[in-house]
């Protein structure tokens, strides 16, 4: 099942989407909102289904013609946004770059920080920024929603509260980040609104590339027009989305409606291209002593997609540009 939340008010209205994207239908009489739906998944769930199956067999004289300009977020505001970082291979990238050594905790207790989910961003929304000199970048992720998870939820009980799967643009201010952490309080100003994909989806729409914990497919990212990177998001996953999940809820509950991402994705295999401006630059320092990629300029675009076996679109795309906020 795949579900989407048409722009209107501050969460949208819910809809259900065809298998191939192309069509929909608003529920109002289920969960008027994806909030709603994830707060009563148990209840709603099988409801939701029925309509899914009923559209993709063409049975549903009520659906419309989806058009990725007016959704929002499928979560357009959410009660918790928790980002980890997964691939340790590019946090030891970027420790290299500047010539520090990683601590070796960092392989089995993972990174994570709270962002900001009162207002993300839809998959086709401009990217607001300020200024040029604050070093705009993009990350490519995967992300989960989850329902209601009890604290101290362990690993082999945190694949359960996986509901729901979805792509991330964690748009960052690279330039920004290094004065905040040197205060020793985490990030603020450098993590401004994320999108996220036209669709959020079930995790058996991805098939046999879900393997209860990791999804095994291909992030594609184009950058202004041309491919940027493919790595696979199963391969080099250090942290699978039951450890992250199990992670965030080791002194919390989290609330029905968390959201938790992957972190940006990133091969051992250079030869894949990576998925932020960042990674590049860090393997331009290692290579020549400096970056020459720079970030990204008002108008630069970033188109970031995930393809099933038969290069079909699963999530939607996220197809952005920035511009002067």
């Amino acid at each position: 099942m795949k579900l989407a939340s048409l722009k209107s008010g501050r969460d949208g209205r819910l809809c259900v989407v065809a298998r191939d994207l192309s069509r929909a239908v608003e529920v109002p009489h289920i969960a008027p909102t994806l909030q709603q739906a994830i707060d009563n998944w148990d209840a709603v769930a099988e409801e939701l289904g029925l309509v899914s199956d009923r559209l993709n067999a063409g049975h549903a004289p009520e659906a419309f013609d989806l058009d990725p300009t007016q959704l929002a977020a499928p979560l357009p505001r959410a009660y918790q946004w928790a980002d980890g970082s997964a691939y340790v291979n590019h946090v030891e990238l970027v420790r290299k770059a500047r010539g520090a050594e990683m601590p070796e905790s960092f392989w089995t207790d993972p990174l994570m920080y709270q962002g900001g989910s009162d207002g993300f961003i839809g998959p086709r929304d401009d990217i607001l920024a300020g200024d040029e000199t604050w070093g705009i970048d993009f990350e490519s992720e995967v992300a989960v929603i989850t329902d209601d998870v009890p604290m101290g939820t362990d690993v082999r009980n945190a694949g359960s509260h996986i509901k729901l799967l979805m792509l991330v643009n964690d748009v960052s201010l690279r330039n920004l980040i290094p004065g905040e952490l040197a205060k020793g309080f985490g990030f603020f100003h450098g993590k401004p609104a994320s999108a996220f994909s036209p669709v959020a989806v079930t995790p058996d729409e991805l098939g046999d590339a879900w393997d209860g914990a990791k999804v095994n497919l291909p992030l594609i990212t184009d950058y202004n027009g041309k491919r940027f990177g493919s790595p696979d998001a199963g391969t080099d996953m250090t942290f699978n989305f039951c450890d992250l999940v199990a992670h965030a809820a080791i002194s919390r509950t989290l609330g029905a409606g968390t959201v938790i991402g992957s972190g940006t994705v990133s091969n051992l295999d250079r030869s894949k291209g990576s998925s932020c401006l960042a990674e590049i630059r860090m393997l331009e320092t290692i290579d020549t002593g400096a970056p020459v990629t720079p970030f990204m300029q008002f108008s630069d675009s970033v188109r970031i997609e995930m393809l099933d076996g038969d290069g079909q679109s699963i999530f939607g795309a996220i197809d952005q540009r920035v511009v002067k906020g």
